[in-house]
């Protein structure tokens, strides 16, 4: 039986520096080309090198909360990296922003937005890091990639899988590079446990189970509140269906409300549900049918994502996996 549990993350910067350099390889060749022809009589030293303007990856935070800030903050001290720009629709996040990049960079050239499209319709910048919640995904990232920039995004890809194939074309299509933040298979705990059941090093696998963390009671009261003056709460809200304002449904807690969130479910099946299928050898499927087996939603207060909840798996092949907290 293959089970999967919670790890600590290494940083998330592992994770893109395989992407910078790919991103650099293709980049950097069409800006040096360009730039040659208008290169001075007398060249200094820091036109070339590693730290030439044409190995250099422009980028924007949209989504400056605490995962957002957290991805910018482990990569803008990186070789070849600077972040020009930050999108929120709270401006005291998008200021937060501003002020971490201006005093790494030493600068106060950083734009902020309230308003993604803004963003993808720069030219200067080359990659986003997308840590919106879950119901803007799909949209930010479709935005970003017809316009050439190249994508980390947080789990999960979207919310619902018609979203997830519309991301994935437009991705396609656009020839651009989207990374999920998947860290854990950077970890060497998970490498191994996959390594070893792909190998058949325990035997042929018939069961799985993927044990996710449990979900959050509310005890939060459902009180309509007024909508504090630095948050746009209606393009906050955007294409998902409109609750009255909360403080304790936006940020981090919109997780727990499902016309924005899919409870521990959505936020974790991304994390352990891809090293199982990893191990199993199932990056490119899925199951054929899935079974709820149980779930228990919560019977009071403002959150009413599951809080307990398990269901089975099945794959063409026959194997099961059940999922659940």
């Amino acid at each position: 039986m293959m089970h999967s549990k919670m790890l600590t993350a290494q940083p998330l910067a592992a994770l893109l520096r395989k992407e910078i350099r790919m991103t650099v390889s293709r980049r950097s060749m069409l800006k040096a080309s360009v730039a040659a022809a208008a290169l001075p009589t007398i060249l200094t030293a820091p036109l070339f090198g590693a730290n030439a303007p044409s190995n250099r990856i422009n980028m924007a935070l949209i989504g400056c909360g605490g995962m957002g800030t957290g991805n910018a903050r482990r990569q803008m001290g990186k070789p070849g990296v600077r972040f020009i720009a930050g999108c929120d629709v709270d401006s005291s996040h998008a200021k937060r922003a501003k002020d971490m990049f201006n005093k790494q960079y030493k600068t106060k050239d950083t734009k902020t937005y309230s308003d993604y499209r803004e963003v993808a319709a720069r030219k200067d910048i080359d990659a986003v890091i997308l840590a919106t919640p879950d119901h803007w995904h799909a949209l930010v990232g479709i935005e970003c990639a017809q316009a050439g920039m190249d994508i980390y995004g947080e789990k999960p890809l979207t919310r619902y899988l018609g979203e997830g194939r519309a991301l994935v074309d437009a991705v396609e299509g656009a020839g651009c590079i989207w990374q999920t933040g998947s860290w854990q298979r950077s970890m060497s705990q998970f490498h191994r446990a996959a390594e070893l059941v792909r190998n058949g090093r325990i035997g042929k696998i018939t069961n799985v189970e993927v044990g996710l963390p449990t979900g959050k009671n509310s005890v939060v009261s459902a009180a309509v509140q007024s909508v504090p003056k630095n948050l746009d709460y209606n393009a906050w809200v955007g294409p998902a269906k409109f609750l009255p304002y909360r403080a304790k449904q936006v940020h981090f807690d919109w997780r727990w409300v499902l016309a924005y969130g899919g409870g521990q479910l959505l936020d974790w099946i991304g994390h352990h549900g891809d090293i199982a299928h990893w191990g199993l050898g199932l990056e490119n499927t899925g199951p054929v049918s899935v079974k709820p087996l149980m779930v228990t939603y919560p019977t009071g207060g403002l959150w009413d994502a599951p809080i307990h909840y398990k269901c089975e798996c099945t794959y063409k092949n026959g194997m099961k996996m059940i999922v659940g907290d």
